[in-house]
Parts: structure tokens; sequence; C-alpha cells
């Protein structure tokens, strides 16, 4: 079940035998993909850094995963289809030729992106992902570049921004698509959905 306002969430649980410790984004992806093309059910994931865990305020320690301490969390799950092809990612896509020009286009299930607060209102675990999309004037990227650490880059004029639970989008000129930090390869079309409470994470 999805959070909701007023109920607790996450319970005090360390990571069981079979979990999985991952180092950042780009690593839980790599587990969540193997066990989905193998038809499997998805490890519970230890996070030790990334995005995500940043976004849980995970301390990146191995000890606390094994131990009293440790926090067990439902989180919700992308999927995308990229032109046809499904992949997954625990934390974001994006979709871009430069951060300095062109569109960019950012699907959030974590709030941050690096060292930018990219989706302040993100939630991984409300049902729905964060979109950014459109295509800001140079100066007016430098500016947003500077108010990015403090996810005050919003709202803007020149961006579109939505909580979706499924979207489609269609690329022209097709874009880079990157999931959890690496690149996938250039695509023309996505269609994104939220899996809800689909990853256990333990922090």
């Amino acid at each position: 079940m999805t959070i909701e306002k007023g109920r607790p969430w996450g319970r005090a649980a360390p990571l069981p035998a079979d979990g999985v410790i991952v180092a950042d984004d780009a690593q839980a992806r790599e587990v969540v993909e193997s066990a989905r093309r193998a038809n499997e059910p998805i490890p519970a994931l230890g996070l030790l850094g990334g995005d995500l865990a940043r976004t849980l305020g995970a301390p990146g320690s191995a000890e606390r995963l094994r131990g009293p301490d440790a926090m067990t969390f439902p989180v919700d799950l992308g999927s995308v289809l990229v032109d046809g092809r499904l992949h997954w990612f625990v934390a974001h896509l994006v979709a871009r030729r430069s951060w300095w020009r062109g569109r960019t286009l950012a699907v959030m299930n974590a709030q941050w992106l690096g060292g930018w607060d990219l989706a302040p209102r993100s939630h991984p675990d409300d049902g729905l992902l964060d979109v950014t999309d459109g295509t800001l004037p140079l100066s007016d990227r430098w500016e947003a570049r500077r108010r990015l650490p403090t996810g005050t880059h919003l709202p803007h004029p020149a961006l579109r921004t939505s909580r979706v639970a499924a979207a489609q989008f269609d690329l022209d000129p097709s874009l880079d698509i990157w999931l959890d930090g690496r690149r996938l390869g250039r695509a023309s079309h996505l269609s994104v959905r939220i899996e809800p409470d689909a990853l256990h994470v333990v922090v």
C-alpha cells in the first residue's frame, strides 16, 4: 500500500539473508532488471548510496543494514518502454542531449539527482512519478543550475511539471536516455508508469 498521510511508513527490520547490498542507483537497477528478466522476485535491497538512498536519509553503513537499527521501507519502482523495449529505474529517468541546450525531460521516483533537489515534492512510495519537461533559454539555465541544489528552480514558465502514475512522451528530435545515472541509448518514444510498492529497501 502506498504511503498515506498520518500513517506510519516503514518498519524496523534488517536486510534479510537473501537481500542484496548495492552501492548506488545503477547497481540497484541492475539487480531489479536481472530479477525481472529472469521472472524471479526482486530481493530486498540494502542501500549504501545513490539518489534513492539520499531521499530516504540512508547513512551509508553496511553494518547498520544487518543490525537492529536498520529500517525497511516499501518503495515504488519506475518502468519504461523505450522505443518498445521494457526497462526499469529505481530513482530517475532523464532524457536529454545536453544540460545546456535543447529539451530536458526528468521523470523522478527519488527527490534527488546528484546534488540537485530536482523533484522537491517527490516521495518514493506515493504511487506517482514527478515529471519536469521543457526547454529553458541558456540564460535561464544558469539561474536554474544555481537554484537546483535547494529545489527552488520551480515553478518556471518554461518548465511543465506533473505528478503521474503513467505517461507517454514523444521525443522529436530523439534524445539520450539515462536510467539511474547510466546512459541507455537514444530514443524517440517513452511510455512510463509507476509500479507501487514493487521494492523493499533497507537503510
